[in-house]
């Protein structure tokens, strides 16, 4: 990193959008502040620092905040003259890797989420022929953005390959709780490989959560919200 350069990153351990930004610094080599937020309970710095959300992660980079985590993935690689690129110089490219980009958050983590929240066997039932769908739909993005590389950035990591793997944690832990795989090696074979290949990674395995740790984390507050409903049930 530059001389001179002050990287923090306002984050929460167990987020994915968190991990995908410590992913992005990880494989740009570069140094930063840890600083975990106790979201029930969020600092005046930021408050401040992402006054319309008020939501994590925001990387400060001397002094100036970065809000949203591709928006930082963006940031991080074009501030930053270091390491990998991490978004394609060709226009095109670089307008594909977003639309995949957006495509995860929109179309895979929304109906995973709602599976994992769901109130109701059919909104759960609901969330998770969503993200099938999403998985199938990917891994055909794969084929077609790899070029019969190892990554979605072809023989690098790029945005994509950022955007997806900040999940792997989350995902695995899904899979332990649930017993049932979501990269499936017979379905989606691809992704099989390509979640093998990226966890293997030594800036990811520097970057991702424990998997133990976010099994641990997701218990706790899958009985936190039970306990909830419950107490809101004998009121």
């Amino acid at each position: 990193m530059a001389g001179g350069d002050d990287l923090k990153l306002l984050g929460a351990w167990a987020s994915p959008f968190v991990t995908r930004v410590k992913l992005a610094l990880s494989f740009k080599g570069l140094s930063f502040e840890d600083v975990e937020e106790d979201l029930s309970n969020k600092s005046e710095l930021l408050l401040s620092s992402n006054p319309v959300h008020k939501k994590v992660p925001v990387l400060v980079h001397n002094g100036k905040p970065i809000c949203e985590s591709v928006i930082i993935v963006q940031y991080i690689d074009e501030a930053f003259l270091v390491g990998p690129s991490l978004l394609p110089s060709d226009p095109y490219e670089r307008a594909i890797a977003h639309f995949w980009a957006a495509y995860i958050d929109d179309k895979l983590v929304t109906p995973w989420v709602q599976s994992l929240r769901a109130k109701t066997e059919e909104e759960k039932s609901e969330g998770v022929k969503q993200t099938f769908a999403a998985v199938e739909t990917l891994e055909g993005a794969l084929r077609e953005c790899s070029k019969g590389e190892g990554y979605f950035g072809g023989e690098t990591v790029g945005l994509v390959d950022i955007s997806l793997g900040s999940l792997l944690s989350w995902l695995i832990a899904t899979e332990v709780m649930s017993g049932t795989k979501i990269f499936d090696p017979v379905k989606t074979p691809l992704l099989a490989a390509w979640m093998g290949r990226f966890s293997e990674l030594d800036a990811a395995k520097a970057a991702l959560p424990e998997v133990d740790r976010v099994v641990e984390f997701a218990k706790k507050r899958q009985a936190q919200a039970d306990a909830a409903a419950a107490a809101s049930e004998t009121k």
